[in-house]
């Protein structure tokens, strides 16, 4: 028990009380007692005697640890690496265009053809230089055929005027055509690499049928189509059964090159089924008399995105 005195002029300055305690008070006229007596449980507390102890509303500051200079360097590194790679990819697909564009002038190849190649090889490209699964290294990828679609608008609105594009791309020669297939061929490639990057095989599935596969059916149809489809007399069955071997032969090839890098975990037997399940259901909706309706260049592909996400499910 702690007594206190006190006259009512002299006040005290300071007083210590602890928790827990009860207060007991007597007075008189010129004395008043103060009894502290150590007797409420330990659970109690009395907060209009002492303040109540400050917590932390925030995560102290000493538990963030500030970057390092070796964690700036590598984050800077990564970034130059992505786009070294983005220039030395844009450099290689525009000296590939030039090249085909010219061989096509030439009438030596067809016009599919360069187009076709040279996504392909972007798609290879793209898997070998670029080093980070980040957004980062998303949005670097899809500067490339950002580059071209950004091309065919300009040509495709005749704001500059470029014959060689137009012939190398175009079947009748109006440049209103590249507002069409080509677009639609860049814009896919450009959401497949946004929403699907390196992480599914959807993606790359996705663009071996457009590139592979309807690329290299339509070339194989002009030269040995005769005997047509009698659903779609446009349509050829060496044109749709090339398409179905070519499809899967390229995805296979690509899937393959992509797990050997790395990017890819796959149970190959049950790989082989799905790719061929997509290759005939891409190969199905190509044959469709519906190219009035939806291009080629967005049935194909949005038919594979939904089949192989179905089949591997991401």
């Amino acid at each position: 028990m702690i007594h206190l005195s006190f006259t009512p002029h002299h006040l005290p300055t300071f007083a210590i009380l602890r928790p827990p305690l009860r207060l007991t008070a007597t007075a008189s006229n010129t004395t008043a007692t103060i009894n502290i007596l150590h007797s409420f449980p330990s659970s109690s507390r009395l907060h209009f005697l002492y303040p109540p102890p400050c917590r932390p509303l925030r995560t102290p500051l000493s538990s963030f640890a500030p970057p390092t200079c070796a964690a700036l360097r590598a984050s800077a590194g990564d970034v130059l690496h992505d786009a070294g790679a983005t220039a030395l990819v844009l450099a290689g697909a525009y000296v590939l265009v030039f090249a085909f564009n010219n061989l096509t002038q030439r009438n030596l190849i067809h016009q599919k053809t360069g187009s076709h190649i040279i996504w392909v090889a972007f798609l290879g490209f793209l898997a070998n230089f670029q080093n980070s699964n980040s957004n980062q290294a998303r949005c670097f990828a899809t500067l490339v055929p950002l580059v071209n679609c950004l091309r065919l608008v300009v040509h495709g609105f005749q704001l500059v005027d470029d014959d060689g594009l137009i012939k190398s791309v175009t079947r009748e020669g109006n440049p209103k055509e590249l507002l069409r297939g080509p677009l639609y061929y860049v814009l896919i490639l450009i959401i497949c690499a946004l929403a699907f990057w390196r992480e599914s095989p959807v993606g790359v599935i996705s663009l071996a049928m457009m590139c592979g596969g309807d690329g290299i059916a339509d070339i194989v149809g002009r030269k040995f189509g005769s005997k047509k489809i009698p659903y779609n007399p446009s349509k050829s069955w060496a044109g749709s059964i090339s398409m179905f071997v070519f499809g899967f032969l390229v995805s296979i090839g690509m899937l393959y090159y992509y797990s050997a890098l790395g990017f890819m975990v796959l149970d190959w037997p049950l790989t082989v089924q799905r790719v061929a399940l997509v290759s005939m259901v891409a190969t199905f909706v190509e044959s469709l008399p519906i190219t009035k309706v939806i291009d080629d260049n967005i049935s194909v592909p949005l038919a594979s995105m939904v089949t192989a996400f179905l089949s591997f499910g991401y």
